[in-house]
């Protein structure tokens, strides 16, 4: 797989099969990932890896947290700016509505959030997490180190033929997956990136991008 169809067939994949993913697979990813770029070289992320039982315990107790309506823990950065403007809140409503009505999940639907929540908090189904932490005394360019690295895991993932969803979504339950994997208070967790093959059948929404001229602008061409 060349690197534009890698870029072009990397999607965020919402329903996994319980098909293992090889071991030595995700170290080989995990190998080459550590060649992406890195601002003076402090490669500032730690990734822990969650597989089997393990994973599973972590999903049952974040699970009945979710279906138990609890809010989360208090956030340490906000997934999103409180108020955002057009065109970045017509965007997100937009891609909302289209994710989750492939799940089945109407917009108007009381028990949205539950039901949001609890599929998150499943990895849908994935046999494995990425559990990308920095340490807290790292900046926003480090933070943009860490988003660099996970694009290249994700591209290298598709190259074995795999799929993933990054879900900033488990920082709701920071405190349940800092027991689970034991990150000292020393680390902030950034996401978790949920690893697998995709579900035969599953639902493929496409979500759109905008176009390049609301994007990009050209200077000198």
């Amino acid at each position: 797989m060349d690197v534009y169809e890698a870029v072009a067939s990397r999607r965020a994949v919402r329903a996994f099969s319980d098909e293992p993913v090889p071991a030595d697979t995700l170290r080989r990813v995990l190998v080459a990932a550590a060649r992406a770029p890195s601002s003076g070289n402090l490669q500032p992320w730690h990734l822990y890896v969650v597989t089997g039982a393990p994973l599973a315990e972590l999903k049952r107790h974040a699970t009945a947290r979710a279906l138990a309506g609890d809010p989360g823990d208090e956030r340490e950065y906000p997934m999103y700016p409180d108020d955002l403007t057009s065109p970045y809140q017509e965007r997100f409503y937009s891609a909302a509505t289209q994710r989750y009505r492939a799940l089945g999940i109407e917009r108007d639907d009381p028990a949205r959030p539950r039901k949001i929540a609890a599929l998150n908090s499943d990895a849908f189904g994935a046999p494995v997490v990425l559990f990308c932490y920095l340490d807290r005394a790292m900046g926003p360019g480090q933070w943009g180190d860490a988003g660099m690295y996970l694009q290249t895991v994700m591209l290298l993932l598709r190259a074995e033929g795999l799929h993933s969803c990054p879900q900033v979504m488990w920082t709701m339950y920071r405190r349940t997956v800092s027991q689970a994997v034991g990150a000292g208070d020393g680390l902030l967790l950034f996401c978790g990136v949920s690893v697998g093959f995709e579900r035969d059948g599953a639902p493929q929404p496409r979500i759109g991008r905008a176009p390049l001229t609301e994007t990009v602008t050209f200077v000198g061409q």
